[in-house]
């Protein structure tokens, strides 16, 4: 059956992406985006491709006032894809930068969840919460952890709900993607040079570019997007399926090899 969902961080990439996708599925989409130019590009693209049932509104996540006004949205589901990406030796990246990562990625989200989440109970109605987590939530390559941590934190956060909402009818997933090419992986990498110094920190810019491009410059490290569109579409309005959903499969099976080997892993 069509559903009223809500998508944050649809200003590009795999939100963009999924909102019209939802939206040529028949449900009623409002794609929301951080700062006004972005809802007006998303604006002027539902109208060129005929989609009167994806409503595009600004949300930044930090702005209380933006917040208070979406709570107010009925909505049967809410995905949670909005974040930032912030890379770098993490034995040596600033602290306010992680701090940042973690109130965008983590805390806000949780807060609008939490928002729905009561208005949901308190109506009797059930609902649904879908993450845009990340592979880097069930390990985390080098020179990523500050992002890789925030993904992480949300893994912990879905699993808790998935059981804690049970009672109340209403259902956590998390969709995980590997290295596809939208952009953010990469400007990630780039977020560590413009603090990392070689006059100043013992990680060299040359070999933190390195470890990058060994991650990224591989056809493994830029995969086609339309790949997790497409699932987001599938998984974002279901009522059954999995908890956890990692696209794709080539990454599952890298993961259930690397959790495996970690009991083993030495120093």
């Amino acid at each position: 059956m069509p559903k009223t969902i809500l998508v944050t961080g649809a200003g590009s990439g795999f939100g963009e992406g999924a909102s019209i996708g939802l939206a040529h599925a028949g449900h009623e989409v409002i794609a929301t985006a951080q700062i006004a130019p972005q809802v007006s590009a998303l604006r002027d693209k539902a109208c060129a491709l005929g989609l009167d049932n994806l409503r595009a509104e600004k949300l930044d996540l930090l702005d209380a006032y933006d917040v208070r006004r979406a709570l107010a949205w009925d909505i049967d589901v809410l995905f949670n894809n909005a974040g930032i990406g912030e890379g770098g030796p993490v034995s040596e990246v600033p602290v306010d930068l992680v701090r940042r990562s973690f109130e965008t990625n983590v805390f806000a989200p949780l807060a609008l969840t939490q928002g729905f989440v009561r208005s949901w109970v308190d109506a009797g109605r059930g609902g649904k919460i879908v993450f845009t987590s990340s592979v880097s939530g069930l390990f985390t390559p080098p020179g990523y952890a500050p992002y890789a941590a925030t993904a992480h934190a949300l893994e912990a956060i879905a699993e808790a709900m998935r059981q804690e909402l049970r009672p109340f009818g209403i259902k956590v997933q998390t969709i995980n993607p590997g290295a596809y090419l939208t952009g953010f992986n990469e400007t990630t990498a780039d977020t560590a040079f413009r603090w990392l110094d070689d006059g100043r920190n013992f990680t060299s810019r040359a070999s933190m570019r390195e470890t990058y491009n060994s991650l990224l410059a591989t056809p493994q490290g830029r995969l086609d997007p339309c790949e997790v569109v497409d699932a987001m579409v599938e998984i974002v309005p279901t009522d059954e399926g999995r908890f956890r959903n990692v696209v794709p499969q080539s990454c599952e099976d890298m993961l259930r090899r690397h959790q495996t080997e970690a009991w083993d892993a030495c120093i």
